[in-house]
Formats: C-alpha cells, structure tokens, sequence
C-alpha cells in the first residue's frame, strides 16, 4: 500500500547550548548543524526508512528547496509531489537542544503554501487501502481537504495533531486514527492520559467527535491505544536519549508503515516503540532515523516481537 504524507518541510537549524539562554543573554553553545525536517518531511523518511511505500506532498520555497528535495529521495522517498514556490523562503525550525531535549521556532514559509491543488493532483492515483497522513504544520484548510478527499478514495487516514491547534470539528469524522502526545490529548479533550482510564476517556471524547480510533504516545510511560473498544499497552523501549528531535515522527512513520503492511495495532506499537527508542539515540532528524535491518536487529536483542 502507497503512504502518502500530505505536510511540512523544514530545514533544521540545530545547536547544542548547556541550558536554555535568559531574555537578553547570549550564550555559548556547540555542535551546529542544518538538517533536513519538518514534521511531513520527517515522516515520509521514516516510512521510507522503515520500509514503506512514501509519498511526499508539500512545498519548499528558495532557500533550501534542492536540499529539502534532495535528502527526500536520498532516503528513497517519491518527491514528485513537492512544489517550489520561488518568492519564499523553505519553512525553517531553529533548534536548541538541551540535556537532550529540545526547544523549538518554527517559520512556516512555503508549507503555508500547499494546497488543495497540489493535494489533489497528488491523490490521483491513490486506490482503496492506501494510506493519507498529515499534521498540522501546514493550513488546516489544505489538512481538512486531504482528509476529506483521501476518504472518498477509500483511503485510510491518519492525523498526527501537532502542533496542537483548533480544529473545525467535521475533521474529525475523516479521521480514522488520532495519533497526539499526552500534552495534545488535554489539549484537545481536557484530560491528560496517563493510565487505562484517561486514555479511554480521552478516546470517548475523540469517538463523540467522529474519530474512529484512537493512539496516544506517553513519553517515558510508552503509548497507549483504543481502537475497536479494545484498550492496548505498549512500554518504551530503554535508550539512552541524546536527541529527541524526531523520535515522535519516526513513531508515527513506523505505526503507519506495519499498519500498511497488515500488521495488527499492538505489533505496529511495538514496531514504532523500537524504531523511536534507536531514534533518540542519534542526534538529528532525518539522519538520527534508523533503517528496518537496525529496528529489526534492536527488536531481536530486547526480545521484542515487531
């Protein structure tokens, strides 16, 4: 089954500093480096990465375009749905990492420009059973008419809502799995999933809105999915964190990526878990993603079925 990554590109501008710098403050740091990114973009590597079939819909603009491009079939992914718009700047993130963890400035630039056009000319050739995955770095307008058209194909959606912003409520019924983080679950239903119980209330509110299915990732605690009614609990897989950067996108490209290709929703978690874990342990984005052979190889060391 085809995956088709409707969402962002940006070029990653990264630095390592000892803590976050005070209002006013400058402050040494170390180890930059610009990275290939976004949200989409990242995602569609990690489908590729890990094994999928991944199409790439977006926008990159005059600085960066080529490189954007460039790291996207590096990796294997078909970029033929990637437009240059020529009067703008590619969407950049500029990164501060930290103890590990990251803080993060996005400019949108081009992403602000895929559109329904670009969506529909990409989506020509998607059959019943394929794959649509977005995020929300791009307009929702051109996010709600991804969803919208990839249903009417027959389409399997997914909607990684981050970062977390107001959605009109008909979006939810296109979307047959809601894959946030504990933080944009509350955003999005009042109630902070952390154990069986909040998980399954922040599903019955999504569910009241029209979303079919329903997978959270917990941080340290693992992820957590409702789909069918039925509860399911996956633990993290132990790794030694040097860069956070990706490790949710690289989850979501892999559960996506063992649902295409039939795998039931505990393994397609496990999967992703294990790709997640290796992911952090590696400092980048794109390039910190590992290939299948190296989650497959982790998996067997830590006795993990995926």
């Amino acid at each position: 089954m085809r995956i088709y990554i409707v969402g962002s590109l940006n070029m990653d501008l990264v630095i390592r500093a000892p803590r976050a710098p005070k209002g006013g403050e400058t402050l040494s740091g170390e180890g930059f480096m610009t990275n290939p990114g976004g949200k989409g973009a990242n995602q569609a590597v990690a489908v590729a990465k890990l094994g999928g079939e991944s199409y790439m819909v977006g926008c990159v603009g005059r600085e960066f375009g080529k490189e954007l491009t460039d790291a996207l079939k590096e990796y294997g992914v078909h970029a033929d749905h990637v437009r240059t718009e020529s009067d703008i700047s590619s969407g950049i993130a500029v990164i501060t990492v930290v103890d590990g963890d990251n803080r993060i400035i996005l400019d949108a630039g081009s992403n602000g420009r895929a559109d329904g056009a670009l969506v529909d000319r990409a989506l020509a050739d998607a059959k019943a059973g394929d794959y649509l995955l977005v995020q929300l770095e791009i307009g929702l307008p051109t996010v709600s008419h991804a969803l919208k058209e990839a249903k009417k194909r027959g389409m399997i959606t997914v909607l990684n809502p981050a970062p977390a912003r107001e959605l009109p409520k008909e979006l939810y019924a296109d979307c047959d799995w809601f894959v946030p983080n504990q933080i944009e679950a509350e955003f999005y239903t009042g109630i902070y999933p952390s154990d069986e119980k909040s998980v399954r209330q922040c599903a019955e509110k999504l569910g009241e809105l029209g979303v079919k299915n329903v997978l959270i990732t917990l941080g340290m605690d693992g992820s957590a999915s409702v789909s069918e009614g039925a509860f399911r609990r996956v633990d993290v897989v132990p790794a030694e964190a040097i860069d956070t950067t990706a490790a949710g996108d690289t989850y979501v490209g892999a559960f996506v990526t063992r649902l295409s290709e039939g795998a039931d929703v505990e393994t397609a978690m496990r999967f992703a878990s294990t790709a997640s874990a290796l992911t952090v342990t590696r400092r980048g984005a794109q390039r910190a993603i590992p290939i299948r052979s190296e989650v497959e190889a982790y998996a067997k060391e830590k006795g993990i079925f995926v």
